[in-house]
């Protein structure tokens, strides 16, 4: 092997390094950040929805459009609203090694998924809703 492809060889290995090392440096907004998406917890999903009341207009000024618009078996129409996020935390866990001093790195990562699903009677009014949340 000459000394140009050993140069380009060690080059591409320092540069893929590089860009793994950066990519897990990079941060991501956090989809909650969105207007939207701040509005669809399960505190303000029971303070806005009142079933028989909320109309399909209302649900679309506070929570925005739905991810999913289906009908069920009796021909209502059925939005589903879903929202997961991942976080991820790193971090040490304190201990103290007897011949050096530092700490143990520690990784944990979370993901949640909220989902709102409601369904319109006829006249485009909340006949129900359920909401599912889990973390794991």
């Amino acid at each position: 092997m000459n000394h140009l492809s050993k140069f380009t060889l060690v080059l591409f290995y320092l540069t893929m390094i590089s860009l793994l090392f950066i990519g897990n440096c990079a941060t991501f907004p956090d989809k909650g950040e969105s207007n939207q998406d701040s509005k669809l917890t399960a505190g303000i999903v029971k303070q806005e929805i009142v079933k028989g009341e909320t109309t399909q207009a209302e649900i679309l000024e506070t929570f925005g459009s739905p991810n999913i618009i289906t009908k069920n078996r009796e021909d209502n129409e059925v939005w589903n609203y879903n929202r997961m996020s991942y976080e991820k935390k790193e971090g040490s866990d304190g201990a103290f090694f007897i011949f050096g001093s530092g700490s143990r790195a520690m990784s944990t990562a979370t993901t949640k998924s909220f989902d709102l699903i409601i369904t319109f009677d006829d006249n485009e009014i909340v006949k129900d809703y359920s909401v599912i949340s889990a973390s794991f």
